[in-house]
């Protein structure tokens, strides 16, 4: 039976190694990436319902983050 050396055997196993870890990683921050983009839709959900019950009361209005300062949104003729 023929073999490779044991130092070629060593460095093939150091590389798949390191390449199984790094597609353990990517994994991961696929999972993570995943659960990040659901909470993202669930503030954006939030941020939307919010912005109809400003409306309601206010009209339509850009609102200054800063002062809470508001003007309403011109409509514009078309």
């Amino acid at each position: 039976m023929n073999k490779i050396k044991t130092e070629e055997l060593e460095k093939i196993i150091e590389q798949q190694t390191k390449l199984n870890k790094v597609l353990n990683d990517v994994g991961l921050l696929e999972a993570r990436k995943h659960i990040m983009m659901g909470d993202m839709a669930g503030i954006n959900k939030e941020i939307e319902d919010f912005k109809k019950v400003l409306e309601k009361q206010y009209g339509q209005v850009n609102i200054n983050l800063e002062d809470g300062s508001y003007e309403e949104i011109k409509k514009e003729d078309v």
